[in-house]
Order: C-alpha cells, then structure tokens, then sequence
C-alpha cells in the first residue's frame, strides 16, 4: 500500500485433527478470500495444517508425508498472488521434528522458522515430539524447492525496506528474552505470532497484555492468530484469539470461541512506527547475522480501513483523561508555587484559555489550602475587548468567588502609540502594543506583588505563531504550554460537567468564537467580528495537522490523506488543502517565537519547548513539505 501501510490479517479456520486434506481446502479459501480483499501479509496459526492436538500421530510417516503434500498444494494455489502467508506445519529436518512457520508467496517457499522454547510444563508436552530451532540455521530441501530453515530470518519488503516481517511461534512470546527481541535489533517492524494458547481462567487478559507490551517496547507491529476450538477438548479448549497491535495499540482484534472460519485485517502504519524508532533513538540495527529474504510488495492506492480521529489529542479510550491532566497541570503548578513561595498573576480576558488556567490554579490552590483570593486575577479591557468578553469575565469571578482587578488599557495603548509617532492604522503594531501592554501589567504586578504570571497561551498557538513576541508570548510559566486548543475545549468541557455551579459560564466560554479582540468593534456589537478561524483556519484542522506532521514526522502529503478521511463531510478537500498549506508556512516561519519559550508542563505527548521536544533552527525552509502538496494543489 501507499503511504508505508501494510494490509495485515490473522485468521483461524475449522481444523479436523490430523486431516491435511480438508485443512488445506480450509486455508485456500481464506487465501482467496484475502486475495479478493487485497491483504499483502496474512498469517494462520501454530501447525494449522494438522492441528495442535494431534498427539502421536505427529510422528506417523502418513501424517509428515500429507503435510507435505498439502504444502505444494497450496505452494500451486498461490501461483501470481502476491501475499506473504504465514503457515504453521510440522517439517521434518535430519531426524527431527520441529513445529515450525513457512513462509510463502507466489509458489515460492521464502524461509523456514522453527520454533525456539518447546514447552513441557503442566498441560504441555511438546517436547515428546518436537526439537527445539535454536541456532539451527541453514538450507533444507522441501517440495523440491532449497530453502533457508532457521529462527534468523527476515522478510523485506522490496519496494518499502522498512517493511521487515519477523516470525515467532506461541511459547517463544512467553518466556523472559522472546526471539522477537532479537528480531527487531535486526530491523523487523513486524512480527508475526503463530500460536495455540490454551484458554484458562484469567490467562486471556494476561496473554493480550503480554502482546501490547511486546510491541510496546519493540515498536512493532504484531500479528497474533492462535488455534481456534475445533481443536480436541480431551485435555484442553483453545478460543481462536486473534489481535493486530501497533506501537502497543490495539488495531483490531477477534472475539473468542468463534467455530466457523474467522479472518481479522487492518492496515499498520510502519512509516510511523519508524519514525518512532528514529525519535527514541535506541534501535541500534544488526542485521548482520540475519538471512534476509526479500518479497513481492505492489504500491496500491490506499483505502485504509482504521478510525482517523478528527481529534487525536483526546484519547477518549483512556481512563479519567480529563482529570489526569488537569491532577498534572494543578500538582505541576503546586510544586512550582511551593517552591517559589508565590501567588498566581493570571490575566482573564474571558476566553477559554485564561480559563483553564485559572480552573488549574484554583485546585492549586485547593490542594495548598491557601486562600484563592490571594490569586492576584487582573482583567485588562483595550479597545476591541467586546461586551461578552467583559460578561464571561465578570460571571466567571461571582461563581469563582476570586477577586479581580479591571485596570483599562486604552489610554496607555493611545500614549504608547503616539509615543511612537503611529499612523492610526488597524495594523500589526496596533495590536501587538496591546498585548505588550497586558504582559508588562502583569509582569510589573508581579515584580510588585510577590506574584508569578502564568502563561495562558497552548501548544496550538505555539506551533501556529499565534502570539505576539514578547507580548503573551512571554510568562513566568506557561500552565498550557503542551495542552492544544482542541483539548483545551475538552478539558473546560468536563469540568463545566464536574462543576455544576460552574457550568453556565464555562459554556457560555466554551461556546464563544476564538478571537484575540485587539480590533475595536461597533459600540452595540456584544462579540468580536475578528475572530481567529476566519483568519487561519479551524483549530482542529491545525491540531491535526500538528499531530500528524510534528509528533508523528509524517509527509505532508500523507497527512492530506489520512484528513480527507477523518474530515471528510465537514470540510471539502480545497479547504483542508488550503489550511495545511497555512499550518506548514506559519509553523516553519514562527521557530523563532518558539526558540525562547518560557517553561511550560510536558502533558501530552508533544511539546514545542526548545528545552524539552523541539529543537529546530528558526530560518529552516518548508519548501520540501510544501513540494509534497503542490502538485495536488
């Protein structure tokens, strides 16, 4: 697929123990199946073609000799497709048996993975029949084709190297260092699991757990399919799991116990697991004592079957998300005070920033059990500071119970201007003296007060330059500084519901356009006609921009994508064309403003502080990721 995806899946199918025959017909109809569902890497579980459950018979001449057969069959079958199947056999190799994964695509035998750890503890006996595949690498013969027979192998991708497959069988996964460990030093991104895990009370759990954490800590993709229950109950019951994970993520997963023939597929993004890998920087890639086999892998168009969050930053799957954050933001804030012995200087303009900040700072102060009128709130109304603003401020102060300082900035903005001998114009430095204006009122209070100014400005204003130099720009601490717009609104959003004598001003905040108010309005207007969106676009276009091509390191054209789909309804694919264009210039254009950041709180997973995530020379070009749209537009 385009874009570094790669279409996985993991199927189980109804198993007749020791019958090759009808195993086989059962796995060429989940190939075609796959084939018409365009999947390029499918895997089938730990010896598939004779079933775990086989017992003795896993030494009868019969039983070697019909798997053999039923791998040409499907060696014949798979003739000018061009999946990577994954299939789970008993190959028999110089007096031993292993339990081992084959490799296949287009009637080619790729390679030969043996399973490592061969259990034989409680239930298990595996040992009675298999060998274990350690440090067994070379060529065999099989089904008349040399092929390289080993747990060292990798499966690359000849038209994406970053696409590098790995295989490990069931009990590998379970012990204390997995191949798959070793797999990924070598530089697989993907590593396929081909299992028969037993069920038991509470092993479930344990098992998916196991699995996300592998992946977690590899930065891996990693396809699971395990034995379904058409295996024999004699002694034990298998249920058929099978999950698709990435990065620890789950993508897709099945339901257990299912008897009929069962498939899950999901695309994984390896171009972001490897940007993950650049960014950790700790992926120190061997290959050297690894046989690398390359495969067929066809760029096609891409119609990706996973949920693109218009919202990236709000991880709804995560429990008490809100409150974490705001616990991080108020205890963060907690120690700074503590530690500086200062109040709060926090300048309210009636907009959902300065009201979060002031949320965090009141259960600051909760939890310091200092008095909250000792925050130090000063409202500074300039010459486009509209009616509703001046509502929200007063209402958020009565249902609060702070007290507040309204100190008017006109006439110091009016002197300030003349001062500089200022044509009158509606421009730059009108608005910019306004917000200067209000920084150095804050700032000098504090010096005065024994306070500390806290920043009220987020991560979306950061990384769009939305600010003005030395003018909000700057504080003593910047609460917000990591916290997108977008989840700014969620986080006022619930605590409007957690506070309910609250709840009114909050959503009268929440609910009012963003506007920075530094043009003067018409006398009866109650709200601003300038109003932020209008002028560079809807803020969560710009956090999704900002998620996918900062954290993520995506190409810019990729990103265009994956927002035509999480977008697609509400705004048309000029107008996202357009605003991606305006995230690229303004990101690259405002380094500078980002260069001296004051500190602000890491939260989420991305932070613009030159101190923390985001080193970047302030003249670097945004030609290449401009380039890369163009041509669409």
């Amino acid at each position: 697929m385009k874009y570094g995806f790669i279409r996985v899946a993991a199927a189980t199918h109804k198993i007749r123990i020791a019958n090759t025959t009808d195993n086989t017909n059962e796995i060429l109809k989940i190939i075609e199946l796959s084939y018409k569902n365009k999947i390029e890497l499918l895997v089938f579980p730990e010896l598939c073609l004779t079933g775990y459950t086989c017992g003795e018979l896993f030494l009868s001449e019969v039983l070697i000799q019909s798997v053999y057969n039923s791998i040409s069959k499907i060696l014949k079958y798979t003739i000018n497709t061009n999946i990577l199947i994954f299939i789970g056999a008993p190959i028999y190799n110089e007096h031993k048996l292993y339990s081992c994964a084959i490799a296949l695509q287009n009637g080619k035998i790729l390679g030969i993975i043996p399973k490592t750890f061969i259990p034989s503890y409680s239930e298990f006996y595996e040992s009675r029949y298999f060998a274990s595949g350690k440090n067994i690498c070379g060529f065999i013969t099989l089904c008349n084709q040399k092929v390289y027979f080993g747990t060292n192998i990798l499966f690359r991708a000849n038209t994406n190297p970053k696409i590098q497959v790995a295989a490990e069988i069931c009990e590998d996964m379970f012990v204390i260092n997995p191949p798959s460990n070793c797999h990924a030093k070598a530089g697989a991104s993907i590593i396929v699991n081909l299992s028969a895990s037993n069920e038991l009370i509470g092993k479930s759990k344990y098992r998916k757990i196991l699995i996300m954490a592998q992946s977690k800590r590899l930065i891996s993709g990693y396809i699971y399919a395990s034995a379904g229950c058409s295996e024999s109950v004699s002694d034990m019951i298998f249920s058929g799991y099978k999950v698709i994970v990435e990065n620890g993520n789950i993508l897709k997963e099945s339901k257990m116990f299912k008897v009929s023939r069962d498939i899950i597929t999901y695309e994984i993004d390896v171009d972001k697991l490897a940007y993950e890998r650049r960014r950790v920087n700790v992926f120190n890639v061997d290959s050297s004592k690894y046989h690398i086999v390359d495969f067929n892998l066809n760029i096609q168009d891409v119609n990706i079957q996973r949920y693109i969050s218009p919202y990236p930053f709000i991880k709804k799957c995560i429990p008490n998300y809100a409150e974490s954050i705001l616990q991080m933001q108020s205890r963060a804030l907690v120690e700074k005070l503590k530690i500086t012995n200062l109040d709060v200087v926090i300048g309210l303009s009636g907009g959902i920033d300065s009201c979060l900040a002031l949320l965090v700072t009141l259960r600051s102060y909760k939890i310091l059990h200092r008095d909250k009128k000792r925050i130090i709130a000063i409202t500074m109304p300039g010459p486009g500071t509209s009616i509703k603003s001046q509502e929200n401020v007063s209402n958020l102060v009565d249902v609060t119970g702070i007290k507040i300082r309204n100190i008017n900035i006109c006439k110091a903005v009016d002197n300030h201007l003349r001062d500089i001998n200022h044509n009158g114009k509606l421009n730059n430095t009108y608005e910019n003296a306004q917000a200067r204006e209000r920084t150095q009122i804050l700032m000098d209070i504090a010096n005065a007060e024994h306070g500390m100014v806290l920043g009220t400005g987020n991560l979306s204003e950061n990384a769009l330059g939305w600010n003005t130099y030395n003018g909000d720009h700057m504080s003593m601490y910047a609460i917000n500084a990591s916290v997108p717009k977008t989840l700014i609104r969620y986080l006022v959003n619930y605590e409007s519901k957690r506070l309910k004598e609250y709840q009114n001003v909050l959503l009268s905040i929440l609910y009012a356009d963003s506007s920075p108010e530094l043009i003067p309005t018409t006398f009866n207007i109650k709200q601003s006609q300038q109003r932020t969106e209008q002028i560079i676009g809807p803020y969560e276009l710009h956090d999704f921009f900002l998620y996918y091509i900062v954290r993520f390191g995506q190409t810019s054209d990729k990103t265009l994508m994956l927002a035509y789909k999480a977008f697609k309804g509400k705004y048309s694919k000029d107008k996202i064309l357009k605003y991606l264009k305006i995230f690229i210039k303004r990101f690259f254009a405002n380094q500078f403003k980002r260069n001296c950041l004051p500190d602000g709180l890491k939260i989420t997973n991305l932070s613009l502080s030159p101190r923390a995530d985001w080193r970047m020379a302030s003249d670097s070009s945004s030609q290449e990721w401009l380039n890369l749209i163009e041509k669409i537009l």
